[in-house]
């Protein structure tokens, strides 16, 4: 199996299960690509950054027709997203491979921590509001 149709069919994967589970698809992207497919890690987070542009365009073209998109919001949030993916690449270009590495599964805990927490803080809130509840 050729290596760009193994790095489609996980892209696919991780979306999947990133809808499913409502994770973004870079946290199991990113680890596939470098433990699986042997990208280096500045590679694989790349790709990943490169992959949510078409999401981005089509999820905001599907919103427009809502009337719940703020262009005024998109202009700010594109502008500083590009300013950071300049800086971002910059700095990336020089860091060791190790540092990505270790600096993407911090964020990795981070962000389960962050997860476990509200799903913590949602389970008392909802057991306050009705004790039969009771946090399950």
């Amino acid at each position: 199996m050729g290596a760009d149709l193994l790095v489609m069919m996980f892209g696919v994967a991780a979306g999947a299960v990133s809808g499913l589970f409502g994770v973004g698809g870079g946290i199991l992207f990113v680890p596939t690509l470098a433990f699986v497919v042997g990208m280096s890690e500045l590679h694989a987070q790349a790709t990943s950054l490169l992959a949510i542009i078409p999401v981005a365009v089509f999820g905001t073209w599907r919103e427009r027709a809502t009337g719940r998109v703020d262009w005024t919001d998109i202009a700010v949030i594109g502008l500083a997203a590009i300013a950071t993916a300049v800086l971002g690449s910059l700095l990336a270009d020089v860091a060791p491979q190790r540092v990505l590495r270790v600096g993407f599964a911090v964020i990795l805990v981070w962000t389960a921590l962050r997860i476990m927490h509200g799903v913590r803080w949602r389970a008392s809130r909802a057991s306050a509001i009705d004790p039969s509840h009771g946090g399950d």
